[in-house]
Protein backbone atom coordinates (compact mmCIF):
# COMPACT_ATOMS: atom_id res chain seq x y z
CA UNK A 1 0.00 0.00 0.00
CA UNK A 2 1.32 3.20 -1.05
CA UNK A 3 2.19 5.65 1.70
CA UNK A 4 0.28 9.02 0.39
CA UNK A 5 2.62 11.45 3.11
CA UNK A 6 5.71 9.87 0.79
CA UNK A 7 3.67 11.30 -2.44
CA UNK A 8 3.34 14.86 -1.13
CA UNK A 9 6.24 17.70 0.47
CA UNK A 10 5.72 18.91 3.94
CA UNK A 11 4.80 22.30 2.27
CA UNK A 12 1.87 20.69 -0.11
CA UNK A 13 0.49 18.89 3.21
CA UNK A 14 0.80 22.40 4.74
CA UNK A 15 -1.64 24.23 2.30
CA UNK A 16 -3.84 21.41 2.30
CA UNK A 17 -4.70 21.80 5.77
CA UNK A 18 -6.34 25.21 5.18
CA UNK A 19 -5.80 28.42 6.92
CA UNK A 20 -6.02 26.77 10.45
CA UNK A 21 -2.41 25.16 9.86
CA UNK A 22 -1.14 28.96 10.16
CA UNK A 23 -2.04 29.04 14.15
CA UNK A 24 -0.54 25.84 14.67
CA UNK A 25 2.53 26.63 13.00
CA UNK A 26 2.19 29.59 15.46
CA UNK A 27 1.58 27.35 18.91
CA UNK A 28 4.34 25.14 17.36
CA UNK A 29 7.24 27.92 17.12
CA UNK A 30 6.17 29.24 20.68
CA UNK A 31 6.06 25.94 22.34
CA UNK A 32 9.68 24.82 20.80
CA UNK A 33 11.04 28.24 22.19
CA UNK A 34 9.46 27.82 25.34
CA UNK A 35 10.07 24.32 25.96
CA UNK A 36 14.27 25.05 25.07
CA UNK A 37 14.69 28.03 27.72
CA UNK A 38 12.84 25.89 30.16
CA UNK A 39 15.97 22.75 29.76
CA UNK A 40 18.21 25.60 29.75
CA UNK A 41 16.81 26.91 32.63
CA UNK A 42 16.84 23.38 34.94
CA UNK A 43 20.25 23.16 33.70
CA UNK A 44 21.62 26.55 34.59
CA UNK A 45 20.34 25.80 38.20
CA UNK A 46 21.51 21.77 38.55
CA UNK A 47 23.70 21.50 42.10
CA UNK A 48 24.57 18.69 43.86
CA UNK A 49 22.15 19.22 47.31
CA UNK A 50 24.39 16.89 49.33
CA UNK A 51 26.92 18.39 48.50
CA UNK A 52 25.80 21.55 48.73
CA UNK A 53 24.23 20.53 52.03
CA UNK A 54 27.36 18.99 53.56
CA UNK A 55 30.03 21.92 52.53
CA UNK A 56 27.03 24.53 54.34
CA UNK A 57 27.15 22.40 57.77
CA UNK A 58 30.44 21.94 58.02
CA UNK A 59 31.23 25.95 57.78
CA UNK A 60 28.66 26.18 60.01
CA UNK A 61 30.10 24.12 62.54
CA UNK A 62 33.26 26.02 62.46
CA UNK A 63 31.29 29.03 62.75
CA UNK A 64 32.55 30.80 59.88
CA UNK A 65 29.01 32.25 58.33
CA UNK A 66 31.42 33.57 54.97
CA UNK A 67 32.19 30.48 53.93
CA UNK A 68 28.60 29.13 54.20
CA UNK A 69 26.97 31.79 52.28
CA UNK A 70 29.99 31.79 49.38
CA UNK A 71 28.71 27.62 49.16
CA UNK A 72 25.15 29.17 48.63
CA UNK A 73 26.33 32.37 46.20
CA UNK A 74 29.14 29.92 44.00
CA UNK A 75 25.28 28.05 42.95
CA UNK A 76 22.68 29.46 40.94
CA UNK A 77 20.28 27.85 42.20
CA UNK A 78 16.35 28.60 44.00
CA UNK A 79 17.86 25.47 46.39
CA UNK A 80 21.25 27.56 47.31
CA UNK A 81 18.98 30.94 47.67
CA UNK A 82 16.69 29.74 49.97
CA UNK A 83 19.46 28.48 52.36
CA UNK A 84 21.42 31.63 52.16
CA UNK A 85 18.47 33.76 53.07
CA UNK A 86 18.51 31.86 56.10
CA UNK A 87 22.13 31.58 56.74
CA UNK A 88 21.42 35.58 56.25
CA UNK A 89 19.53 35.47 59.71
CA UNK A 90 22.16 33.57 61.63
CA UNK A 91 21.93 33.96 65.60
CA UNK A 92 18.46 35.24 65.01
CA UNK A 93 15.44 33.23 66.71
CA UNK A 94 14.50 30.10 64.71
CA UNK A 95 11.18 31.44 63.64
CA UNK A 96 12.91 34.32 62.00
CA UNK A 97 15.30 32.05 60.05
CA UNK A 98 12.12 29.63 59.19
CA UNK A 99 10.16 33.43 57.63
CA UNK A 100 13.24 33.85 55.92
CA UNK A 101 13.22 31.12 53.99
CA UNK A 102 9.85 30.86 53.17
CA UNK A 103 9.70 34.52 51.99
CA UNK A 104 12.97 33.70 49.89
CA UNK A 105 10.74 30.47 48.81
CA UNK A 106 7.90 32.23 47.75
CA UNK A 107 10.38 34.38 45.50
CA UNK A 108 12.00 31.45 43.85
CA UNK A 109 8.70 29.07 43.51
CA UNK A 110 7.05 31.65 40.59
CA UNK A 111 10.60 31.56 38.50
CA UNK A 112 10.64 27.96 38.43
CA UNK A 113 7.06 27.93 37.30
CA UNK A 114 7.67 30.77 34.50
CA UNK A 115 6.37 30.69 31.52
CA UNK A 116 4.39 27.07 32.59
CA UNK A 117 0.83 28.42 32.14
CA UNK A 118 1.50 29.29 28.69
CA UNK A 119 2.88 25.82 27.65
CA UNK A 120 -0.07 24.24 29.19
CA UNK A 121 -2.16 26.76 27.16
CA UNK A 122 -0.34 26.12 23.74
CA UNK A 123 -1.16 22.24 24.09
CA UNK A 124 -4.59 22.76 24.75
CA UNK A 125 -5.01 25.37 22.33
CA UNK A 126 -3.50 23.16 19.78
CA UNK A 127 -5.90 20.04 20.58
CA UNK A 128 -8.74 22.76 19.79
CA UNK A 129 -7.39 24.52 16.46
CA UNK A 130 -6.87 20.63 14.95
CA UNK A 131 -10.19 20.69 16.33
CA UNK A 132 -11.68 23.64 14.43
CA UNK A 133 -9.94 22.73 11.23
CA UNK A 134 -11.98 19.11 11.42
CA UNK A 135 -15.17 21.19 11.62
CA UNK A 136 -14.26 23.83 9.02
CA UNK A 137 -13.01 21.27 6.64
CA UNK A 138 -16.08 18.82 7.08
CA UNK A 139 -18.49 22.22 6.73
CA UNK A 140 -16.85 22.93 3.17
CA UNK A 141 -17.04 19.30 1.80
CA UNK A 142 -20.79 19.86 2.97
CA UNK A 143 -21.18 23.02 1.14
CA UNK A 144 -20.02 22.10 -1.69
CA UNK A 145 -22.35 18.77 -2.02
CA UNK A 146 -25.00 21.39 -1.10
CA UNK A 147 -23.51 23.54 -3.99
CA UNK A 148 -23.01 20.76 -6.48
CA UNK A 149 -26.93 19.39 -5.60
CA UNK A 150 -28.47 22.86 -5.66
CA UNK A 151 -26.84 23.04 -9.83
CA UNK A 152 -28.18 19.53 -10.30
CA UNK A 153 -24.60 18.23 -11.05
CA UNK A 154 -23.48 14.96 -9.68
CA UNK A 155 -21.02 15.20 -6.64
CA UNK A 156 -17.54 13.29 -7.11
CA UNK A 157 -14.98 12.12 -4.40
CA UNK A 158 -12.90 15.33 -6.20
CA UNK A 159 -15.39 17.33 -4.68
CA UNK A 160 -15.45 17.19 -1.59
CA UNK A 161 -11.57 15.61 -1.32
CA UNK A 162 -9.93 19.25 -0.47
CA UNK A 163 -12.47 19.41 2.72
CA UNK A 164 -11.70 16.09 3.97
CA UNK A 165 -7.88 16.90 3.28
CA UNK A 166 -8.03 19.89 5.58
CA UNK A 167 -10.15 18.11 8.43
CA UNK A 168 -7.90 15.36 8.64
CA UNK A 169 -4.42 17.09 8.29
CA UNK A 170 -5.67 19.79 10.65
CA UNK A 171 -6.43 17.31 13.28
CA UNK A 172 -3.23 15.63 12.75
CA UNK A 173 -1.26 18.68 12.94
CA UNK A 174 -2.79 19.79 16.23
CA UNK A 175 -1.84 16.64 17.69
CA UNK A 176 1.26 16.49 16.31
CA UNK A 177 1.83 19.89 18.72
CA UNK A 178 -0.57 19.12 21.89
CA UNK A 179 1.15 15.77 22.42
CA UNK A 180 5.31 16.50 23.14
CA UNK A 181 4.47 19.76 24.43
CA UNK A 182 1.90 18.06 27.08
CA UNK A 183 4.76 15.66 27.67
CA UNK A 184 7.30 18.24 27.90
CA UNK A 185 4.63 20.29 30.17
CA UNK A 186 4.51 17.02 32.85
CA UNK A 187 8.40 16.51 32.85
CA UNK A 188 8.66 20.26 33.98
CA UNK A 189 5.85 19.98 36.67
CA UNK A 190 8.05 17.34 37.77
CA UNK A 191 11.19 18.88 38.23
CA UNK A 192 9.92 21.81 39.38
CA UNK A 193 7.55 19.82 42.15
CA UNK A 194 11.00 18.09 42.72
CA UNK A 195 12.50 21.38 43.93
CA UNK A 196 9.93 22.72 45.98
CA UNK A 197 9.95 19.55 48.28
CA UNK A 198 13.78 19.84 48.54
CA UNK A 199 14.13 23.95 49.12
CA UNK A 200 11.47 22.75 52.08
CA UNK A 201 12.72 19.90 53.33
CA UNK A 202 16.18 21.68 53.58
CA UNK A 203 15.11 24.31 55.29
CA UNK A 204 13.57 22.80 58.04
CA UNK A 205 17.11 21.15 57.67
CA UNK A 206 19.49 24.32 58.34
CA UNK A 207 16.90 25.59 60.79
CA UNK A 208 17.09 22.80 62.74
CA UNK A 209 20.98 22.56 62.74
CA UNK A 210 21.29 26.04 63.41
CA UNK A 211 19.16 25.69 66.10
CA UNK A 212 20.96 22.71 67.71
CA UNK A 213 24.23 25.00 67.33
CA UNK A 214 22.91 28.08 69.02
CA UNK A 215 21.67 25.77 71.47
CA UNK A 216 24.83 23.88 71.98
CA UNK A 217 26.81 27.46 72.24
CA UNK A 218 24.50 28.85 74.71
CA UNK A 219 24.80 25.63 77.22
CA UNK A 220 28.48 25.12 76.62
CA UNK A 221 28.53 29.24 77.95
CA UNK A 222 26.31 28.02 80.53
Amino acid sequence: MTNVFSEISPWQLFLLGGPVMWPILLCSVFAFAIIIEKFHYFFSIGVNVLDLKDRIFAALQKNDIKEALACCESKASPVANVLKAGLLKHGMPKEEVVEAMQEASQFEIPRLEKRMLALSTIANVSTLLGLLGTVTGMCGSFHTIQVRAAAMNPVTPGDIAGGIWEALITTVAGLIVAIPVFVAYNYFVTRINRYVVLMEMLAVDLANFMTHLSFGSTSRKG
